[in-house]
């Protein structure tokens, strides 16, 4: 009994009761919940009356939406019998769109085009309707309503910016242009920041990349803009490969400000080791080396492993030097990786096909079985499973409609399935927000992406493939095995998604 009195008196009633008579319990219950339920919808109502005696208050408005809650029903219903009421009150379906496209909902579109239509110079309209177009995979449209966006307000640099992203894909000069004609207008803006830090990265050039990263530096001190810093950790990493001496000062400069300080004591490392190299004491150098492990960002682990090949070789130890870069291309093949192990194959004696099966032996070992889903299809009522693509390799991405690296990274891996037209290989991809379920078949429709979409939600991709987040991408053998995971593609290594997929399509039993 004492135990007990850590409850409530009304539970210890209950249970009371309900030793006695379970039925009776039971009624107690419900009666409860029917009390609660008419608390609730008092004063649902209450916050109903209050955007009715200020209906142009998006306070009230947001108030009333947060006390009814998003998903009821009874929301749509009131909005639209309000918007009857009041047609020319732009605030009314303003308050219950905003709410709609804050949660990624697709009802957001009917509201907001009504917006337009009572306030057609409402800039921020045209910028929620421009990223919801997204989610329904209409770049042209999303273009368009971020242009209106932009000459509603030109006095905001997020409008300008985000109209300049929407031109990368069909006008990459005009795109270019943009940016750089943000960073004159909005000095110091952060937005003139991050034009700047995704032309260098999106440049497949190594030289315009790093002027592209250089006049971000000169206009951005890093300690100041996140945007900046983030950049100049990517410099780093060209730097450190081309001329680990301007990676140094670089680094010296910026100090120990956040994660500078490795980056720091690892460049220090590689000039020390190659001046041991110069030298010859290529065994000092290899030491030197491994003391220091490379930053997990920016990802310089295909230098590091060729550094430290070279090394090996030079020391007499090509076996080690064939080991280290055969460990790294089971995980990630790279094609500059790729060459220096057939070349050091050679010097073994092995023909490129021992290479390949070398490589495909240690990835084997590592190899675990992809869980067996049977999820809906979006195209019908019926499943598709995993025992279904047998004999195939399968690229499966996890994916919501309205998550941006997903769509970003969707054109890169279209660009690498369009090489294996005709082959056993699917592209798979799981959706993990039901709500989203509305955008789903119209993407698929207006991008003409040729993945499967199958319906999954957050707690499966979490359980079943250990999802953390999106996209999450997996490449699946011919036997349900995971061969390749964590990976992300992009306009840098798409060429290593077709190496990925070569690979398995061309493994031996």
């Amino acid at each position: 009994m004492k135990n007990m009195l850590k409850y409530p008196l009304s539970v210890i009633l209950l249970f009371i009761l309900s030793a006695i008579d379970p039925a009776c319990a039971q009624k107690k219950i419900s009666k409860s919940a029917d009390s609660a339920a008419r608390v609730k919808a008092l004063e649902i109502k209450k916050f109903q009356e209050a955007v009715e005696a200020t209906p142009d208050s998006l306070k009230a408005h947001d108030a009333y939406i947060g006390k009814a809650g998003i998903y009821n029903p009874a929301l749509i219903i009131q909005y639209d019998k309000w918007m009857k009421q009041y047609p020319q009150k732009a605030n009314i379906p303003l308050a219950i769109g905003e709410a709609f496209y804050n949660r990624e909902m697709p009802q957001a579109k009917k509201y907001l085009l009504k917006v337009t239509e009572i306030a057609p110079n409402i800039a921020k309209v045209w910028y929620m309707l421009a990223f919801d177009a997204d989610r329904w995979g209409h770049d042209t449209q999303a273009s368009e309503y971020m242009k209106k966006a932009s000459i509603a307000d030109t006095t905001d640099a997020s409008y300008a910016y985000y109209y300049a992203e929407t031109l990368k894909k069909h006008d990459p000069n005009l795109y270019k242009q943009k940016v750089l004609d943000i960073v004159k207008r909005f000095p110091g803006n952060e937005r003139g920041a991050q034009g700047l830090y995704w032309l260098a990265e999106r440049a497949v050039d190594t030289a315009d990349k790093i002027g592209y990263f250089e006049q971000l530096h000169s206009l951005y001190p890093p300690k100041k803009s996140e945007w900046s810093n983030a950049g100049m950790q990517s410099l780093w990493g060209v730097y450190i490969i081309t001329d680990p001496e301007k990676a140094l000062s670089l680094a010296t400069e910026i100090g120990n400000y956040q994660n500078w300080k490795p980056l720091r004591l690892f460049t220090e490392n590689v000039i020390a080791e190659r001046k041991l190299a110069a030298n010859q004491d290529y065994r000092g150098a290899a030491t030197l080396l491994a003391q220091v492990k490379p930053p997990r960002y920016p990802d310089i682990s295909d230098f590091y492993s060729q550094e430290q090949a070279s090394l090996q070789e030079k020391t007499g130890d090509v076996k080690g030097a064939y080991d280290t870069l055969v460990k790294k291309l089971a995980k990630m093949p790279i094609e500059s990786t790729m060459a220096i192990t057939k070349r050091y194959g050679e010097k073994l004696g092995k023909t490129n096909d021992e290479v390949q099966q070398d490589i495909q032996n240690i990835r084997a070992g590592a190899a675990v079985n992809a869980y067996p889903f049977e999820l809906g299809l979006y195209s019908g009522k019926g499943k598709l499973g995993l025992k279904d693509l047998k004999g195939k390799v399968v690229l499966l991405t996890f994916w919501f409609p309205g998550c941006g690296p997903c769509r970003r990274e969707f054109p890169h891996f279209q660009k690498a399935i369009d090489k294996f037209k005709g082959k056993n290989v699917e592209y798979i991809g799981i959706n993990v927000l039901p709500e989203q379920d509305a955008y789903v078949l119209p993407f698929m429709a207006n991008t003409k992406f040729s993945f499967i979409p199958l319906r999954g939600t957050q707690d499966f991709a979490s359980k079943a493939y250990g999802v953390t987040g999106e996209p999450e991408n997996f490449l699946i053998d011919q036997n349900g095995k995971i061969m390749f995971r964590n990976f992300s593609i992009d306009e840098n290594n798409v060429h290593s998604l077709e190496m990925m997929i070569s690979s398995l399509l061309e493994k031996r039993p």
